[in-house]
């Protein structure tokens, strides 16, 4: 499936500063990818259009990744990787660059696209790099250390994008960004040892994983259930406000609340994620489903949406446990081929939601947007069926 261009020698001494490097990328992708959530109403009004319409910054990032997932591995196929990650990087940074000065809607959408390239780009290619950056017993340690940096943006990211972006204007959370992605881009240079290319991967391999009913299944399940959580995610500053009731601060404490659950999503997956992962493929859409209809019934209470918040964030973040688990038991022969499918599955997930959620939210109401939320999460569960039509034969 994949031609060798150039032999691996001994593999050096471990690179744990490029590590590190590669975990504060991760958290500076996500904190920029799902910023505009939190500052949705305030962005909406500075460029003069609709939350469901600023909502598609988070589509048009979704839409670019898919396309960067899945052409990367083949477009830079000869090309140093130490190189095509310091590339992503220096996109982010002109990304946020143009995001932060948007005079338009048009320009706003612009920015988000060189965000897609780059979010594509970094999450096809991470995995790999990591297992070349350390020696094979590390290599869970180091991937625990690189997905650290998505718990912490997926913490934090949001509640002070929030409350900065009631102080300062949703602008200057965006500059504020930009000193430390560009701090990020020379620690790469300093700290990325070289990385030839290994292998040229082409078509074919993700084609033929394609042909297999059991991993086809999966993708379009893995994509009803991130589509059901971002449809619900990426409007969920428009409820709380409408429906909860909360200003700027309650916000940002909610979002919180969220945030800090998925720390313990984290820790509970790492845990007991293993073995046989069929029986728990239906759960994040059964329970992030059941929270999303939980907060249309109980939503005006702040202690309600509270709880059911936390309950909602633990399991987003275990859910790409979930899933990534199913994905290396599954497709063993073609793990680079099956990376790339996966990235362009849940980017494609993000943008069905954020495009769905956009236009019942702007021709109907908030709670229509929630009602869709559940119904991809029923689709989700269904396709999932008991979980053993998923697995490899």
């Amino acid at each position: 499936m994949a031609v060798a261009i150039s032999a691996e020698g001994v593999r050096p001494a471990a690179a744990w500063g490029a590590v590190l490097s590669m975990a504060l990328c991760v958290a500076m992708l996500i904190a920029s990818e799902f910023m505009p959530v939190s500052l949705l109403t305030p962005m909406a009004e500075g460029l003069r259009a609709t939350e469901g319409q600023t909502g598609q910054a988070i589509s048009i990032s979704g839409l670019f990744a898919v396309a960067a997932s899945l052409f990367i591995t083949t477009a830079a196929g000869k090309l140093n990787r130490k190189w095509v990650l310091v590339a992503m990087t220096a996109l982010m940074l002109a990304s946020l660059v143009l995001v932060a000065a948007a005079p338009n809607f048009a320009v706003l959408m612009i920015g988000r696209a060189l965000l897609g390239i780059c979010i594509g780009g970094f999450w096809a290619l991470a995995t790999a790099v990591i297992m070349r950056l350390v020696p094979e017993r590390d290599v869970p340690k180091a991937l625990a250390l690189m997905y650290g940096g998505q718990a912490i943006a997926a913490a934090f990211a949001a509640p002070i994008g929030s409350y900065l972006g009631g102080m300062f204007g949703w602008r200057a959370v965006f500059w504020a960004l930009t000193p430390i992605v560009a701090l990020n881009l020379v620690w790469h240079m300093i700290a990325l040892p070289s990385l030839p290319a290994r292998y040229a991967q082409d078509f074919r391999a993700m084609l033929d994983l394609l042909k297999w009913p059991y991993f086809l299944r999966g993708l379009i399940a893995s994509m009803l259930s991130w589509g059901s959580a971002f449809t619900m995610f990426t409007y969920l500053r428009p409820f709380l406000e409408q429906v909860t009731g909360v200003d700027v601060t309650m916000l940002s404490v909610l979002l919180l609340v969220l945030g800090l659950a998925g720390f313990v999503g984290t820790w509970a997956s790492g845990r007991f994620v293993r073995g046989n992962v069929a029986p728990l493929l239906k759960l994040p859409a059964l329970l992030m489903g059941g929270c999303t209809l939980g907060l249309l019934l109980l939503g005006k209470s702040i202690i309600a949406a509270a709880l059911l918040l936390a309950v909602w964030g633990a399991m987003n973040t275990a859910m790409s446990v979930i899933w990534m688990t199913w994905m290396s038991q599954n497709a063993e022969d073609a793990p680079e081929a099956a990376g790339s499918l996966m990235v362009a599955a849940i980017q494609s997930s993000i943008l069905l939601g954020a495009v769905v959620g956009g236009l019942l939210l702007d021709r109907m109401s908030i709670s229509a947007t929630f009602i869709g939320s559940i119904v991809l999460a029923c689709a989700g569960i269904a396709v999932i069926g008991s979980g053993r039509g998923l697995l490899q034969p």
